[in-house]
């Protein structure tokens, strides 16, 4: 089977491998039918993520049908449509009995898919743990509806749910590439009195002005004062970052009022720097870390209600052979580019 293969820092091939097998009871194989490409597989090709082995399948977010199980597996059987849970995790030890299914005790545990582990961007993927890690799609959502589920909108729901948004709030979201348009979505769900997006990109702006006229959006050269203006208390109650561009943490601490919610969602590929002593006195909580992807099932039943449409971020679809062209478009932002699947 074809399969986009992490080779070397700076290097993706499309590799002919083996088609996976099962190599333990909870495991089962999926036969791909939509991939996608995320940002997190950039940061493994310009060798941000040290866990990340050369000669692993990248690709950590896609759907497609069961095509054989272990024998401890219930929860899906063959011929399943399901969405691909971005972690891989055991369900049992301290931390998923927690709810922090990143932090798996496991050797598989967390984020292994397409990092330390072969991914989905290929024609087949083994997915340990398939009880917990895959989710059936309901027969009226689509595949490309269903696509994002297991990442990026996963990461959109966790970080608004752990973010304790009210409906007074003023919330500002910095970066509106996929995962924080997947962010934006589910803040919208708490239904705050207002959201702003903080974005470089002007098509990006325009993407969210068009499909979302109810939030305000800003560049980030203009965004402290557009905050303080646009907000109650001198600044945003709750942050969210999501770019994780050179100044936008520090954008993020600043564009927050005193005693605000923070969240840190963005994986940066260089040390960001918390400066205590200018931001003593403000007291602000922040809240950091990897999705804990743990929310598939109520995300997949939003989608079906109407209440989450994520289709629009797909702008762009292309066959697998022709996947390094497509990770050129995706990481050059050409042709107005938010989000590109991939099809086996």
């Amino acid at each position: 089977m074809l399969a986009y293969t992490y080779t070397e820092k700076g290097k993706f091939e499309l590799w002919e491998k083996e088609k996976p097998v099962l190599q333990d009871a909870r495991d089962a194989i999926v036969r791909v039918s939509l991939a996608s490409i995320c940002s997190s597989d950039l940061h493994i090709k310009h060798g941000a993520v040290s866990r990340a082995v050369p000669g692993i399948t990248v690709g950590h977010e896609m759907v497609g049908i069961v095509e054989e199980v272990g024998d401890k597996v219930t929860h899906v059987k063959p011929g399943d449509r399901v969405t691909v849970n971005v972690e891989t995790f055991c369900g049992e030890c301290f931390f998923c009995q927690k709810g922090f299914v990143n932090n798996c005790t496991d050797k598989n545990g967390g984020w292994a898919l397409g990092c330390r582990i072969d991914g989905g961007q290929a024609e087949y993927v083994r997915v340990p743990f398939a009880d917990q890690g895959l989710n059936k799609i309901p027969d009226t959502v689509s595949d490309r509806q269903a696509l994002l589920v297991g990442d990026v909108l996963a990461t959109g729901f966790w970080s608004a749910r752990i973010s304790d948004i009210t409906e007074e709030d003023t919330v500002l979201i910095i970066g509106a590439g996929p995962t924080g348009l997947c962010t934006l979505l589910c803040v919208m769900l708490k239904n705050p009195k207002r959201i702003i997006v903080c974005e470089t990109d002007e098509e990006r702006i325009q993407f969210v002005n068009k499909h979302y006229p109810e939030v305000l959006t800003v560049t980030p050269e203009k965004c402290l004062a557009f905050v303080q203006t646009n907000s109650d208390h001198g600044g945003a109650d709750v942050v969210l970052e999501v770019a994780g561009a050179k100044d936008s943490f520090c954008l993020a601490w600043q564009s927050a009022r005193p005693n605000a919610t923070v969240t840190v969602v963005a994986l940066y590929e260089e040390h960001q720097i918390l400066p205590l002593p200018s931001m003593y006195g403000k007291n602000l909580t922040f809240k950091t870390g990897g999705v804990d992807g743990c929310d598939c099932e109520e995300t997949l039943r939003l989608i079906a209600e109407g209440k989450i449409d994520t289709e629009p971020l797909i702008t762009h679809t292309y066959p697998l052979k022709d996947i390094a062209a497509a990770y050129d478009l995706f990481e050059n932002r050409e042709d107005g580019v938010i989000k590109i699947a991939v099809k086996p």
